[in-house]
This record gives structure tokens, C-alpha cells and sequence, in this order.
């Protein structure tokens, strides 16, 4: 178990694109429905939106290149020790697009997060548009989830749902997601900066009762 006693609950993302869920997280922060401090967003491209709206935002910034590294865990344990180095309490993945080594991420564990775009354990890794399409699935989503050595297998804490129409393609149907994402994800982190939500002996527990399944995203707020 690990407790998040801050307020503000002292944030780091890493993001490798252009940040569009770091985005959502700064405007929930600016209309006063996230209570947290923003101490460091991280790249592994020097490029990446998200560095460029965290230094428009004030937070400061980190672009660490792998190539400079000799192997992934020389990386992750170097980046790790910087994000440490923060004083982030909760650090929140948002379109970090790396495996990260196990022994890196283990003192985390509890106090890390992932939004990844399917209702997980469906489609793990990528491509996830491309895969619920070609299985004809009826529905697809989004799953944010407490990350953990086991590849997007974490404990799942919160989803969001949206009907696959016949006419989409893997395009539409990611803008159409995305939107929902953008929800999902301030939503979750602020239930954890309210000291609500808490990992436990491999499970998610909310308000000191364990979840028997992962809350869902309906009418503008999460549900049992």
C-alpha cells in the first residue's frame, strides 16, 4: 500500500508525443478540479508537445535520449532517479511510448499510473484502433491503470466506454476516444489526490473498499 498524504499531490508525467492528456490535466487543474502540483514533465524525444506545453505551463522539463545509454534499464534507471529527484508523489504515464524495465519502475509501484486505449486486458501494447476493428468488436475504450512490471497488466482502476460505429476506421475511432481520455485520466488523478484511490495487495481500492471491477466514466464522473 502506498499513501499520497500531499495536497497539492506533488505530480510528474512522461509523455513521448504531443501531450494532449498532459493537456487535459492542466486545464482540469486551471478550472480548480485538480488539486495538484505539476514538478516535472519527461520526455524521451527532446521534440515532444508535451515538453513544449510544460514550459509554456511553467513546469520544468526533462528530455533524456536513450541513445545516450548503453542498454533500456541505463535509461529507465536514469530517468527514474531524475523524476526521484523531483519529489513526485504520483507519477503519471500519458503516451509514454517505452517498455520500462522492471527493477526501474518497482519502487513505484503504487504510485504510478497509465491510460492506455483499450478496455484492457484486451489489446495490451499497441495498435489498439487497428486490433478492437478487425475483431468487429461492438465497443471499445480506454483503461487507466496502476502500472507494474507486467506490460499494460496492472491493476485496472478506471474505464471509458464508446460504441464502434460501422463507417469508423481506425483514425476516427482514436479522435472519437480520445476525447474521452481526456476525461477519464483528470478524473482518476484526482480521486488519487483526494486520498481516495489506493493500491493494496494487488488490488484497487476505493475509499477503503476493495473494487470487485474497475470503475467506469458515465454522465461526467466515475462510477462502481
Amino acid at each position: 500500500m502506498s499513501e499520497l498524504p500531499s495536497s497539492p499531490l506533488r505530480i510528474a508525467v512522461l509523455a513521448s508525443g504531443r501531450g494532449s492528456n498532459f493537456a487535459a490535466l492542466l486545464e482540469a487543474r486551471a478550472r480548480g478540479a485538480l488539486p495538484v502540483e505539476f514538478v516535472l514533465v519527461g520526455s524521451d524525444k527532446a521534440d515532444a508537445g508535451a515538453l513544449a506545453l510544460a514550459r509554456d505551463a511553467g513546469v520544468p522539463t526533462l528530455a533524456l535520449s536513450p541513445h545516450d545509454y548503453p542498454d533500456r534499464a541505463a535509461f529507465d534507471h536514469a530517468l527514474f532517479e531524475r523524476v526521484g529527484q523531483s519529489g513526485a508523489e504520483l507519477l503519471v504515464l500519458a503516451g509514454f511510448m517505452r517498455i520500462i524495465d522492471g527493477a526501474a519502475l518497482a519502487p513505484w509501484v503504487g504510485r504510478m499510473i497509465n491510460i492506455h486505449p483499450s478496455l484492457l486486458p484486451r489489446y495490451r501494447g499497441l495498435h489498439t484502433h487497428r486490433r478492437a476493428l478487425a475483431a468487429g468488436d461492438a465497443e471499445h475504450g480506454a483503461s487507466v491503470h496502476y502500472v507494474t512490471a507486467e506490460l499494460d497488466g496492472g491493476p485496472v482502476i478506471a474505464q471509458a466506454r464508446i460504441a464502434i460505429a460501422p463507417d469508423d476506421d481506425e483514425q476516427t475511432l482514436a479522435a472519437r476516444l480520445l476525447a474521452h481520455e481526456h476525461r477519464l485520466l483528470p478524473a482518476v488523478v484526482s480521486h488519487i489526490a483526494q486520498g481516495r484511490l489506493a493500491l493494496r495487495d494487488g488490488r484497487v481500492w476505493l475509499d477503503g473498499v476493495p473494487l470487485d471491477a474497475p470503475l467506469q466514466w458515465c454522465d461526467h464522473a466515475l462510477t462502481r
